[in-house]
């Protein structure tokens, strides 16, 4: 069982449905990752990286699973425990919300913010929030604050990186507009600036 890898980034291969493919090489193997956009958007052909490993094991394949913190890796596999859930659809959620926001929505009973993953509707999303809410630890202060040593600043520009590639935009653009955003602010305004940027690109 794989749990972490440490190397360096061979290939960036987006993909659809917020996940992309990430191949690191680690002694002179290269392992092919299978991560979240907003983490394909936020890695560099080149540079090294560190990724937390779900080794997911079916009939026919092993496929890694590859997250950027330790919160987001328990996610997905409390996510993957819920009835119906494949890893398709939690890498899917945690693209379009981070731990944090996950954590948030199911505490504040939030089926708007689950209805925001593609291919979810409402009766799904009330399904899922009764279902992951006796998953999930309480929210308190290490969840809503700064889980394994993150800077909020950092959490907060993961959720934009994390909003942008699920409206569509490919990795370069996020990269650019995430890069050019003030330290502070909350998502939904830095958003909204991103965005304006993009426009202005495009």
């Amino acid at each position: 069982m794989i749990g972490s890898l440490r190397g360096v980034v061979l290939e960036r291969l987006p993909g659809p449905n917020g996940q992309g493919d990430l191949l690191v090489e680690v002694g002179g193997v290269g392992y092919r990752l299978t991560v979240a956009a907003a983490t394909v958007a936020g890695t560099e052909v080149g540079e090294a990286a560190f990724l937390h490993v779900h080794t997911h094991v079916r009939e026919d394949a092993i496929v890694l699973y590859g997250f950027t913190t330790r919160e987001e890796r328990r996610c997905f596999e409390a996510l993957i425990a819920a009835h119906g859930v494949g890893p398709a659809l939690a890498l899917a959620v945690l693209s379009v919300l981070s731990p944090v926001g996950l954590r948030q929505a199911l505490a504040t009973g939030d089926v708007d913010a689950l209805t925001t993953v593609p291919g979810v509707g409402r009766k799904t999303a009330a399904r899922l929030l009764i279902e992951l809410k006796s998953r999930f630890e309480p929210a308190d202060e290490h969840v809503l604050g700064v889980a394994d040593g993150q800077d909020p600043h950092a959490v907060v520009r993961s959720e934009v990186r994390a909003a942008l590639a699920a409206l569509g935009y490919q990795p370069e653009e996020v990269r650019r507009a995430v890069g050019d955003l003030p330290t502070e602010g909350d998502v939904g305004s830095l958003v909204r600036r991103a965005l304006q940027s993009l426009g202005a690109s495009r």
